[in-house]
């Protein structure tokens, strides 16, 4: 008989990993994987301040991370530093802040737990939230594919239909912090960002179009979340990075896979 933490941690490694999957496809195709690192940094300030207001640390990381796209799209039009650099000074700062709130609180915090997961202890509360949270971007997703698709392949020629690229591109990022909420119980701060970006490159590799890619990503996340929950429970790993050795073993499998096809034709 299989246990129920196990149960919800499959139920939960699920659900993040097909979100993360069609995401991720956006993330590896307008390159924003240092944006991706830079959220996931900055969330730690949001778990700060969950626990600082008495609220769920899933509401304040999209508190704080929605502020953090919106403060970076401001200062990007404003053309005040490179991107890059603006990133750098936001993630890490927001990041050191949220260190030193935890310390302060009088109480005692699992920060290893925020920083690198725990899914074998994820409880339904949290598992409501990942299903509420995750149905939100599928059908945001849905319903703006075509436009973001577009926007991703050519700027202009996005425009010239008619589609806001500024809004758009907020709109992606807002996306993405929801995914950074649901998903940090599961492989933690510093490392959701993997799960965005492997899943989705290994993807690339085996996809004829877009659509093909994220529902190619999502399966793949999901097996890497699978094989890693069960390694963990055997191998007594941390339940994060084991999910991240996992993705990473398959992009390495159809990394080889695909250059033996290449060099056979």
């Amino acid at each position: 008989m299989i246990e129920p933490f196990l149960i919800r941690a499959i139920i939960a490694g699920i659900g993040v990993a097909i979100i993360a999957g069609a995401v991720g496809c956006f993330v590896v195709w307008r390159k924003m994987a240092y944006f991706g690192d830079s959220l996931a940094h900055s969330a730690l300030l949001g778990v700060a301040l969950g626990l600082v207001m008495g609220i769920s640390t899933n509401i304040g990381t999209i508190i704080i991370c929605s502020t953090f796209a919106i403060i970076l799209i401001w200062l990007q039009q404003k053309k005040f530093l490179a991107t890059d650099t603006l990133l750098g000074i936001l993630a890490h700062s927001a990041l050191s802040v949220g260190m030193v709130v935890l310390s302060l609180l009088e109480r005692s915090i699992d920060l290893h737990s925020y920083l690198f997961g725990d899914i074998l202890a994820v409880n339904l509360l949290e598992i409501y939230f990942i299903i509420f949270g995750g149905s939100f971007v599928l059908l945001f997703l849905y319903f703006n594919w075509a436009s973001f698709v577009l926007m991703t392949i050519d700027e202009k020629l996005a425009r010239a239909e008619g589609i806001n690229v500024f809004v758009n591109q907020l709109l992606i990022m807002l996306i993405m912090t929801v995914v950074v909420a649901v998903s940090f119980k599961i492989v933690g701060l510093l490392l959701i960002t993997s799960l965005l970006i492997i899943p989705a490159a290994s993807a690339r590799q085996l996809a004829s179009s877009p659509e093909l890619m994220a529902i190619i990503s999502s399966g793949l996340a999901v097996l890497a979340v699978i094989i890693g929950i069960f390694s963990s429970l055997h191998l007594d790993t941390p339940s994060g990075p084991s999910i991240v050795v996992a993705s990473a073993l398959i992009f390495v499998t159809i990394s080889l896979f695909s250059f033996i096809l290449r060099k056979n034709n």
